[in-house]
């Protein structure tokens, strides 16, 4: 297995799960394609990256919230507004959607804000980005 590859697909799904550009699909498409790594350690490296990146989310959330007001901060009070009405309405499970584009990660650094603890979080978010790159990858032929 090519570790640069592999490596990538970690950093691309890492920053796409931190508001930054990250492209994670893409990475994990064109590596597929090149069929130099099995499927498998795509899904893990992909997967890995992307719950990493959205605890780094949970952690902002959690401890550095005092900063939200910062230019650099990754989710805008609108975003933030938007993910609390969701986790009222639909609880904790909510998370299992945090790799929706636009309210996904807004949705981790809200689970932060409301102290979910951190194991059902961990649960619920890698269940759901895990799925999405297995979809991902087996639409892929």
């Amino acid at each position: 297995m090519d570790f640069g590859i592999l490596s990538g697909v970690f950093a691309a799904a890492f920053l796409s799960a931190t508001l930054l550009f990250g492209l994670s699909e893409a990475a994990v498409v064109a590596a597929a394609l090149a069929g130099e790594t099995s499927r498998t350690a795509l899904l893990l490296a992909a997967t890995a990256g992307n719950v990493l990146g959205a605890v780094l989310n949970f952690a902002l959330g959690r401890f550095l919230i005092r900063f939200a007001d910062r230019r650099w901060f990754p989710v805008s009070p609108p975003a933030r507004r938007k993910a609390e009405a969701l986790f009222q309405r639909y609880g904790r499970p909510v998370l299992l959607f945090s790799w929706l584009p636009v309210v996904g990660d807004p949705l981790t650094l809200v689970a932060g804000l409301l102290k979910t603890p951190l194991t059902l979080f961990l649960i619920f978010v890698t269940l759901g980005k895990a799925a999405r790159y297995a979809a991902v990858l087996w639409l892929i032929p």
